[in-house]
């Protein structure tokens, strides 16, 4: 009995094996149905494209980009049974099943309008179509849009994550395809808190350098063989010609993330090895100073806050590029702003947007001085002028701050001093000037020392009789507060959080020099020498732009060679 039970046990594990066997050969003789099918349907594109006499590409595993994919969005894609596969930006390569749809012939040359590029129509079959189909709930959407680039947060973590030192940088950009380049740098320049990008070519290599609070730092070299392709798929993205290269051109890109837009200026300029482009990161969130957060200290803030309040006249923000006029300005416009004023602005270009405030933007038929003139029609009580840089816009903006309207502006001179030998090189009247002027803001930018780092230094026996030199002649009231027996001072060493530098982010240090009787007397009498008009204004207790850097690095926010670096 116990033979006859086992038996039935083996004949029951043998046809279920039999069962499994079966199961396993029908599954594969589907799937190699399922291939002859995709074989066929591939076969039949292949013939199809020969007899139209285009090119077919069967796209299935053929790398395709989040860059070439959202040139066609997916509604669209689906409508034309047609993807975008390829963007180099030099070429655009399209793929449809549906080659002589009129529809499919106006996209490619609507694309290849559009970005400047080579077109290329390709044939592909159903399988293809739906394999790339696919990829649009894998990408982030929206990589390109009409208003600039957007990084995804997911795509700037995913890099900066993997960036913690500017050598780490040019691992990460080593390994990386060409699409991913740009992206890595500009995730990393975010991080980094860079202004400025520079991607400049030379002989055997391209460079990359960052201006990370007002130094330029060398980041990344790149293969000289990418800088035509990364500088046609920046011309794309700023929207200037990619086929030209011996002219200057500039452009505007807009990166959102999660928390903030940054607009990025491009300027490509032609050099004797290639081109050279320069980027400017314009952060909205870098306009959140307050009038109050400035640095503006002591009697100098006193000073510039009545100014600010009295309803009409003339504040001067002065210094070279980069020195943070626009931003000083920015905070002003803040402190002014409320329901009961009518600010306007005319800038070019804008660099950030200011809620509640009126802006403008110049253009080659909308200068300076016709929008001036147009904005005094627009019953202002505060105008902003991004610089005055003419006769034409100067006498404008002079007659604005007369007739009741307080008038903000910046001029490029060396210091506050500079401002009315500046009016007067450009022809203005000195009668209308020195009543039209309240105020003149001389400005630098000096890094602050790295809190991670910070050391107390002692500096050298010469920097330490500057530093009291400059101290002694400090107004009586400045003074006060110093003990100069017992100064301490600091510097950062380095660390991974400033990438060695010892400096994270920048302050402003300043000079307020505000017209007096005594100074119009000067001006009018036709003495106009910038150190006479500097040494009138230390005699009415003018602190120094240099002095007021000084005491900065006495609090131990910033080192006394950066202040020496940047102000004498």
């Amino acid at each position: 009995m116990s033979k006859d039970i086992q038996s039935i046990e083996d004949l029951m594990r043998s046809d279920k094996n039999a069962k499994v066997d079966d199961e396993s050969v029908h599954g594969r003789f589907e799937e190699k149905q399922k291939q002859i099918k995709v074989n066929e349907l591939e076969r039949i594109a292949e013939q199809g494209a020969s007899g139209l006499g285009l090119p077919y590409v069967n796209l299935v595993g053929f790398p395709v980009g989040p860059d070439a994919l959202s040139l066609i969005g997916e509604e669209e894609a689906t409508a034309l049974f047609t993807v975008c596969f390829l963007y180099d930006g030099e070429n655009i390569r399209i793929g449809t099943m549906d080659p002589e749809s009129e529809a499919v012939k106006q996209k490619l040359e609507e694309l290849s309008n559009k970005y400047h590029a080579k077109p290329g129509l390709y044939v592909i079959s159903k399988h293809s179509f739906e394999y790339v189909l696919k990829f649009y709930k894998i990408f982030p959407k929206h990589r390109i849009i009409s208003s600039g680039v957007s990084i995804t947060e997911e795509e700037l973590d995913k890099y900066s994550d993997q960036f913690s030192t500017f050598k780490g940088l040019q691992t990460q950009v080593d390994k990386a395809q060409m699409t991913e380049i740009l992206t890595i740098i500009l995730a990393a320049s975010i991080k980094s808190g860079a202004s400025d990008i520079h991607i400049e070519g030379e002989e055997k290599i391209i460079k990359v350098r960052f201006r990370v609070d007002g130094i330029l730092l060398d980041v990344v070299n790149l293969d000289k063989e990418l800088s035509r392709r990364i500088i046609s798929r920046l011309k794309v993205l700023a929207k200037v010609k990619i086929n030209v290269s011996d002219r200057p051109q500039d452009g505007r890109i807009t990166i959102h993330t999660k928390n903030d837009k940054i607009d990025i200026r491009v300027s490509f300029l032609p050099t004797n090895f290639g081109e050279s482009v320069v980027m400017r990161l314009l952060r909205s969130s870098s306009v959140g100073l307050s009038f109050e957060e400035l640095g503006i200290r002591g009697g100098a803030f006193k000073q510039l806050k009545r100014e600010v309040e009295r309803p009409n006249g003339m504040i001067i923000s002065t210094g070279p590029t980069g020195s943070g006029k626009t931003t000083t300005l920015y905070a002003v416009l803040k402190k002014l702003n409320g329901s009961e004023k009518k600010i306007i602005t005319i800038e070019d270009p804008i660099e950030y947007q200011l809620e509640g405030i009126n802006q403008s933007q110049i253009s080659d038929k909308y200068s300076f001085a016709t929008g001036l003139r147009s904005i005094m029609r627009q019953d202002p009580d505060v105008i902003m002028i991004g610089e005055i840089r003419d006769l034409e816009t100067a006498e404008t903006a002079i007659q604005a701050a007369l007739t009741g309207h307080l008038v903000l502006s910046t001029i490029h001179t060396n210091d506050a001093a500079g401002t009315v030998p500046r009016f007067l090189s450009m022809g203005a009247k000195l009668f209308l000037l020195t009543p039209a002027l309240n105020a003149m803001i001389g400005q630098r930018l000096v890094r602050r020392i790295c809190p991670a780092c910070k050391a107390e230094i002692d500096i050298s026996e010469e920097s330490k009789k500057r530093v009291l030199n400059l101290l002694e002649a400090l107004p009586e009231e400045e003074k006060k507060a110093l003990d100069l027996t017992n100064m301490k001072f600091y510097k950062g060493k380095g660390c991974e959080s400033c990438q060695g530098l010892g400096y994270k982010g920048r302050m402003g240090i300043f000079e307020i020099m505000t017209m007096n009787e005594e100074l119009e007397k000067m001006i009018l009498a036709g003495n106009v020498s910038e150190y006479d008009m500097r040494a009138n204004a230390v005699k009415n207790g003018m602190v120094t732009m240099v002095q007021d850097g000084i005491l900065k690095a006495i609090e131990g926010l910033t080192s006394v060679d950066e202040v020496f670096r940047v102000a004498e």
